[in-house]
């Protein structure tokens, strides 16, 4: 932003980037890796003797490491690709680096399921896939804890927490507590694992399904070096 007489302006700094992109399977791919997902969670229902629920998270029931499944693979090699892009894009030497899935898991959210608010500490890179989805339903939410711009406390809140807001403030790209995008099917993003983030409820009757998974950076040289994961082959177990 510059004011009219080019006296004054607005500098943005400090920006959230999130990658998306297209992965490129087809709608055939698609169909076959849904099968099998599904497949996960009527096995998972009935080793856990589960009754039927609006979501499912195959992290939480068994099937957490997505990528040892062949049927998966394809779809993980373009993942990757993808991940490297975003990482070089963050002006990152991927030629440094060595990068590790430390577990992968598909969710199905049914008619009203939803992800809430919540972050992935133990990585640092992080995405959500979608492999099924209705076209026009599915928000995926990205939510600022920063709030770099807030200049009194709780300022920065919306009409559903507070009605008389609007009075003091419109809420606009540099004030948003919450970003949200609408994904579509084939679609990846990408994103810090540290970043908060949640799911809008599915409305739809259309089962919604995503791959998500955590994926850490591992220094592949860490002499002199302070920061970054050492070379895991040189830890020591106890």
């Amino acid at each position: 932003y510059m004011d009219k007489n080019k006296s004054a302006e607005i500098i943005r700094i400090f920006p959230l980037l999130v990658y998306k992109t297209k992965v490129g399977l087809t709608d055939e791919e698609r169909d076959i890796l849904a099968k099998e997902i599904f497949e996960q969670e009527t096995k998972s229902k009935k080793l856990l003797d589960e009754a039927s629920s609006s979501a499912w998270t195959g992290d939480t029931k068994g099937f957490e490491f997505l990528y040892t499944n062949k049927k998966f693979e394809k779809l993980f090699n373009l993942i990757s690709a993808s991940i490297k892009k975003y990482t070089e894009l963050l002006g990152i030497n991927n030629e440094k680096i060595d990068f590790y899935y430390q577990r992968a898991w598909a969710t199905i959210s049914r008619k009203d399921g939803y992800i809430g608010k919540h972050k992935h500490s133990q990585s640092h890179i992080s995405f959500a896939y979608y492999l099924k989805k209705d076209k026009h339903h599915g928000a995926l939410n990205f939510h600022n804890e920063s709030v770099q711009n807030e200049i009194a406390p709780m300022l920065f809140r919306s009409p559903s927490d507070d009605s008389r807001i609007n009075d003091f403030f419109k809420p606009n790209y540099d004030n948003a507590k919450v970003a949200t995008v609408y994904p579509q099917v084939d679609e990846i993003y990408i994103f810090p694992s540290k970043v908060v983030h949640s799911t809008a409820a599915n409305k739809t009757t259309n089962e919604r399904i995503s791959i998500s998974a955590d994926i850490s950076l591992i220094a592949k040289d860490s002499e002199n070096l302070e920061h970054l994961l050492t070379p895991i082959n040189r830890w020591m177990k106890f």
